[in-house]
């Protein structure tokens, strides 16, 4: 039976080997953008973000690699007063103020049933649904493992379209899940605050592991 997507498997590889040809390597400015002097921030300036920021956010994140294209990861983004009210009690009185003086916080989420979404995302595999189906737990160690690496796609991207960010978790998932996923198969998994910062609220840089604390080669 002759494969009905050949002719795009041949494009994407002649792009990639011309891609690959061209040897790209990110350039000083684009690292210390996306790490290396970027920070975590807690303080925010009273400047919106948005809604064709948020788009082109999620459309950079959503191009990062997760296993069989599974893409569990979803997001609500938490910006109104209402919706700000709602969430503050089930966070930690330490972040309370960090989230509402946020321009937008999202709670990353993820998609327990997302195995519903494969053959969709994942046409190779026409039964790669039956392996979740069943399978509580392998959709669990899934969804959170891919989830989570979408978040920090996520976190990349925010930084990559001109945002700060400041991630946390200390906040009660459990009631974070009742007030905003109730009745439904998402979980929270954490919160990334996003906006411009008020870079008077951050202190130092603490310390990263060398190399040699903790890579090893057999």
């Amino acid at each position: 039976m002759s494969d009905p997507f050949e002719a795009d498997h041949i494009e994407a590889r002649e792009a990639a080997r011309i891609f690959q040809a061209m040897e790209h390597a990110a350039d000083p400015t684009t690292l210390e953008l996306l790490f290396t002097v970027a920070r975590t921030h807690y303080g925010w300036q009273d400047r919106d973000v948005s809604e064709e920021t948020l788009h082109a956010l999620y459309d950079i994140a959503k191009m990062g690699p997760t296993s069989m294209n599974q893409q569990p990861m979803r997001v609500l983004f938490i910006r109104s007063d209402d919706a700000k009210d709602r969430l503050e009690p089930w966070l930690m009185e330490a972040n309370r103020p960090k989230m509402r003086t946020a321009p937008v916080t999202a709670i990353i989420a993820y998609d327990l049933n997302f195995w519903e979404e494969l053959p969709k995302l994942f046409p190779p595999n026409p039964n790669a649904q039956d392996i979740f189906r069943n399978n509580s737990t392998a959709a669990q160690v899934n969804a959170f493992r891919n989830g989570t690496l979408q978040g920090a796609y996520f976190m990349l991207a925010a930084r990559a379209v001109g945002l700060d960010v400041g991630a946390m978790s200390g906040f009660d998932n459990k009631k974070v899940d009742e007030e905003f996923f109730h009745g439904t198969s998402l979980k929270s998994n954490f919160l990334v605050n996003l906006g411009y910062a008020d870079t008077s609220k951050i202190f130092r840089r603490l310390p990263r592991f060398d190399y040699a604390d903790v890579c090893q080669t057999l």
